[in-house]
């Protein structure tokens, strides 16, 4: 499903316009950046949790000249799913 037809079956369901949909959309994204630049956890509960993690540099080679690279540390942002979703996927 890609964001078009997220939007859509999202303003179906809340009966509300698609640009509406697709405004406040917009704002939820934006809302949830600003809260993992400042470096917060965010949990919605009964869906699970999502929070921005440092990844250390690490060595690895490349594959074919077989030479050292040092990798950079990095951010990532990584979610884990609560016991009540898991449940529902079963």
């Amino acid at each position: 499903m890609n964001n078009k037809d997220f939007t859509l079956e999202l303003a179906k369901r809340l009966k509300l316009s698609t640009n509406d949909t697709s405004d406040m959309m917009a704002k939820l994204v934006s809302c949830m950046t600003d809260q993992w630049q400042s470096g917060n956890v965010i949990s919605i509960q009964t869906f699970g949790n999502f929070e921005v993690r440092k990844k250390n540099e690490r060595v690895s080679f490349h594959p074919s000249t077989k030479q050292k690279i040092l990798i950079p540390p990095k951010l990532i942002l990584t979610f884990k799913p609560s016991n009540y979703l898991k449940g529902k996927l079963k």
